[in-house]
């Protein structure tokens, strides 16, 4: 077995495939750490943000909403992309906000996650929010989901026999499970 010291792969060049609103597309050849080359395939994602609301009950308020790459309906906790210069954590309670209506009194970070380190870009910022209020939700025009408040204990049984699959998900509820011993 072989052993490198330094991994890192040095782009060599870059070819634009694609440029949207919400991610770019380019192909890169790499030089690797043994001094062959291979070419990666890169997905430049805006940075996005998650929240786990949990009400005074220990009810995670969940969207369900259709998620078109797949084909079905995704059960999932309140996410969104940030917008240009937004900090996560205001990005977090403003998509909270939109997507359910609630509005915390605690709010505290849960870490970053990869979602697909092998070709996304996106840093995914989790929270958990307490205490919450309830006040009027603010849906996108483009945006169409139910919410549905279910025990803890159910999301993290759901998660962990994979019938929630959503990665953020299942990463917010697992660390909120070992960080609250839930």
């Amino acid at each position: 077995m072989s052993a490198f010291t330094d991994l890192t792969e040095t782009t060599i060049s870059r070819k634009e495939q694609y440029s949207g609103p919400l991610f770019t597309v380019h192909s890169d050849e790499v030089r690797l750490p043994n001094g062959n080359t291979s070419v990666r395939e890169v997905i430049e994602h805006v940075d996005g943000v998650a929240v786990l609301p949990l009400d005074e009950h220990n009810n995670v308020l969940t969207v369900t909403q259709y998620r078109y790459v797949f084909g079905k309906t995704l059960l999932e906790i309140p996410a969104g992309k940030l917008d240009p210069g937004e900090a996560p954590a205001a990005g977090a309670l403003r998509e909270l906000k939109e997507e359910t209506g609630a509005v915390p009194d605690i709010f505290l970070p849960l870490g970053d996650i990869l979602p697909a380190p092998g070709c996304y870009s996106e840093v995914l910022h989790l929270f958990l929010a307490r205490g919450l209020h309830m006040e009027n939700q603010q849906l996108d025009p483009d945006e169409f989901l139910n919410v549905e408040r279910i025990p803890f204990d159910e999301m993290v049984h759901r998660c962990m026999n994979g019938e929630i699959q959503d990665a953020k998900t299942v990463a917010a509820v697992l660390k909120a499970k070992l960080l609250l011993n839930l």
